[in-house]
């Protein structure tokens, strides 16, 4: 994680490679029939919403169930899509999270690297107003880069 310059927000950056080709990554993070199969799936979370508009200007929401019923859901607007090596969208949340977590549209960068037979895939997450919420981010990032969405690559 690198926090950027004083007013500026905070910022987290995390890299991940996985053993699939560029295109099969980038379908995976952006179709709602692959979305539907990772996002927000852990700890007993389900994908109760995904709706994609994959353009720019388009938008998106998502949403994970909790073991509880309620519904956690953030949208957001996509602002570059560069297909299969770059999307930039915001990032809010509609529902779900505690008010102590208000942090408005923050942006997040994603980059499909080609990595010969396997994509490194660069997250940024950034203009977070405090470290915490930016921590928040990053746990649960973590959790669905390394529990869900590798191995949503093996699904076809």
């Amino acid at each position: 994680m690198v926090n950027t310059p004083p007013g500026m927000g905070y910022m987290l950056r995390m890299s991940r490679i996985f053993s699939a080709p560029r295109q099969r990554v980038f379908d995976v993070w952006t179709q709602p029939e692959h979305l539907s199969r990772w996002w927000g799936i852990q700890n007993d979370y389900t994908a109760a919403i995904v709706e994609v508009d994959l353009r720019v200007g388009g938008h998106y929401r998502l949403g994970m169930k909790a073991p509880d019923d309620s519904l956690h859901v953030v949208v957001g607007e996509f602002r570059e899509v560069v297909p299969p090596e770059k999307l930039v969208y915001t990032w809010s949340w509609e529902q779900g999270m505690p008010d102590t977590m208000e942090m408005g549209d923050t942006l997040v960068t994603i980059e499909f690297l080609d990595r010969g037979d396997s994509t490194e895939m660069i997250l940024t997450h950034e203009l977070f107003p405090t470290e915490e919420v930016r921590d928040l981010h990053a746990q649960g990032w973590t959790m669905m880069l390394e529990n869900t969405f590798g191995p949503a690559l093996d699904d076809k």
